[in-house]
């Protein structure tokens, strides 16, 4: 291997390293607990060292965010090949909980978490997020324009269904469905019919 390739794997590692790490410890003290001190003491590096590969905690955070977005982004790209949009925004709902019931760490950072993503707003494009909305915007686009669903602005009609599902899986992450007193199983199931009764409520 030549010394570059070598020094661009290096890099890209210790990358990964320093992600790993902040995504642990964002998790279990919360961002505003989390330094990057804390962050170089965990990977038993200096501080500088960090600040080699990102400029500050916002960067770190928004990378952990970009990633977690481009998963469920390909998640939901899978349903490509479903032709009719209203079976399609069935699928994408349905991913979307499996998604957060799956990986409900990844979820409270993408969605719960109070943190500053002050550095999405010195990018040009927050790409993976904005390809997750833009998927879910132009199916429900598509319903409307086929008269699937009841007439409506497609922008109110997206957020709706998005705080929906969130709403759902936010209550069920954060165990406030432990009022049902039933089996987890259940609970699931009933985040899942749920959801199944708002989509029906959507079609003409």
């Amino acid at each position: 291997m030549a010394i570059k390739e070598r020094k661009e794997r290096e890099k890209q590692d210790m990358r990964n390293l320093i992600i790993e790490s902040a995504t642990q410890l964002f998790l279990k003290h919360g961002y505003d607990k989390t330094s990057i001190r804390n962050i170089a003491e965990d990977i038993e590096y200096s501080p500088a060292t960090i600040y080699l590969y990102f400029k500050d905690k916002d960067e770190i955070f928004y990378v952990i965010h970009e990633n977690a977005f481009d998963i469920l982004d390909k998640l939901f790209r899978k349903h490509d090949s479903i032709a009719n949009p209203v079976e399609r925004l069935g699928a994408l709902g349905r991913t979307y909980i499996k998604f957060a019931f799956e990986n409900p760490d990844y979820y409270d950072l993408m969605f719960i978490m109070r943190a500053p993503l002050s550095q999405i707003k010195h990018e040009e494009k927050w790409s993976a997020g904005e390809c997750a909305f833009g998927y879910l915007l132009e199916t429900l686009t598509q319903c409307l324009d086929q008269k699937l669903i009841r007439p409506a602005d497609k922008y109110i009609t997206a957020i709706s269904v998005w705080s929906f599902v969130h709403g759902l899986v936010s209550l069920y992450i954060r165990e406030r469905m432990c009022i049902l007193e039933m089996p987890d199983d259940m609970v699931r199931g009933i985040v899942n019919a749920s959801f199944e009764n708002f989509l029906e409520s959507l079609k003409t």
